[in-house]
């Protein structure tokens, strides 16, 4: 047997303490009594008390309230397997990996930012599906679409902007591939969320938008940086960094987020726009935005929880106490009516029958 709760047994610790005030009472007045009077007119006079049933009282106003105490605790024992139906909606999130966003015109880089409202994300959606495809010069789909939070939160390294070899930034692509990545057969609503600055000059993002629009897909985008730019750190495979990214003539490249692309990519997709703030106010609006989207059954499972026994003792202490109720708390005796006639007789049968 097991307990839900199981702070809740320390407090059996009452039953024994309760016994006990129960022990002093009863001899505190016991006291009480003998300093009334004569002990063999007290011993007539409450000759009637049912002694023993209010003994049995107490015993089983002890006994519910062990009871009590233990269905609080919410006692388990047995399992039982259930059909568990979830419904969300399937939401894929583009993550750009480039060298671009190693720049820190957003603390402590635009990639970092990204993560960590990756994981944020992961952490508020409420049974809905993700899924995350990392991408630079190429897309894959790291992460397939689940509801395995933890899975999802297990993204590149810190500053590994060489996840993917090939450089460049396709963001095109990316939409591409997280769009095939979305199970067709499902009625949910398809939310797409790009996370980049924006950057591309080898794709057609509009194009890829717009294709995915038509197969039912929602794009919001997220851009990280600022319209001034920022250089770009140079760094090695391990994600040390080496210096400055140098152009061909060897001044230092500046990473300018293209807010317009990543309007348009928005619009597109019948989607909004959000720039990256440092205290994420804009995944609180993106999270606004899409929970009033069409859900649907995702997916069904079987889950084994432990069956609630509290019922049993709930039901215990109340016949218990029913049972503690029904005890006379006098009794009819003999005894009583025969010391009754023999004082009426000594008193010459003066007293009244």
């Amino acid at each position: 047997m097991t307990f839900a709760h199981p702070q809740f047994v320390i407090a059996l610790v009452l039953v024994p303490m309760a016994a006990l005030f129960l022990l002093w009472a009863s001899k505190q007045r016991q006291r009480a009594l003998a300093r009334l009077g004569d002990a063999p007119l007290i011993q007539r006079l409450s000759a009637t008390v049912n002694w023993r049933g209010r003994r049995w009282q107490a015993a089983l106003g002890l006994f519910a309230l062990a009871m009590l105490i233990v269905a609080v605790a919410r006692p388990q024992w047995g399992s039982e397997t259930q059909e568990i139906d979830q419904e969300g909606l399937q939401v894929m999130v583009a993550l750009d990996v480039s060298q671009s966003m190693l720049a820190r015109d957003i603390e402590p880089t635009r990639l970092d930012r990204a993560k960590l409202e990756i994981r944020d994300l992961a952490r508020q959606l409420n049974g809905d599906e993700i899924g995350i495809v990392p991408f630079s010069g190429a897309a894959f789909v790291q992460v397939p679409l689940t509801s395995d939070y933890s899975t999802a939160l297990k993204l590149p390294g810190k500053r590994r902007s060489s996840l993917i070899s090939r450089p460049g930034t396709v963001i095109g692509d990316a939409i591409r591939t997280a769009t095939a990545a979305f199970d067709p057969k499902l009625a949910s609503q398809k939310v797409l969320v790009v996370m980049t600055d924006g950057e591309d000059v080898e794709s057609d993002p509009l194009a890829s938008a717009r294709e995915a629009a038509d197969q039912g897909v929602m794009i919001y985008t997220i851009g990280f940086g600022t319209p001034e730019g920022e250089v770009v750190p140079e760094t090695d495979q391990s994600g040390r960094v080496l210096g400055l990214k140098k152009d061909a003539q060897g001044n230092s490249v500046i990473s300018r987020m293209d807010e317009t692309t990543l309007q348009n990519i928005a619009e597109t997709g019948g989607g909004k726009y959000y720039r990256a703030t440092a205290d994420g106010s804009e995944l609180a609006s993106l999270l606004a935005e899409i929970g009033g989207l069409q859900k649907a059954q995702l997916q069904s499972r079987q889950a084994v929880r432990l069956i609630e026994r509290y019922q049993i003792f709930l039901a215990l202490a109340f016949a218990a106490l029913v049972l503690a109720e029904l005890i006379p708390d006098r009794v009819r005796q003999r005894t009583t009516r025969a010391w009754l006639q023999r004082v009426r007789r000594s008193a010459g049968n003066s007293l009244p029958a």
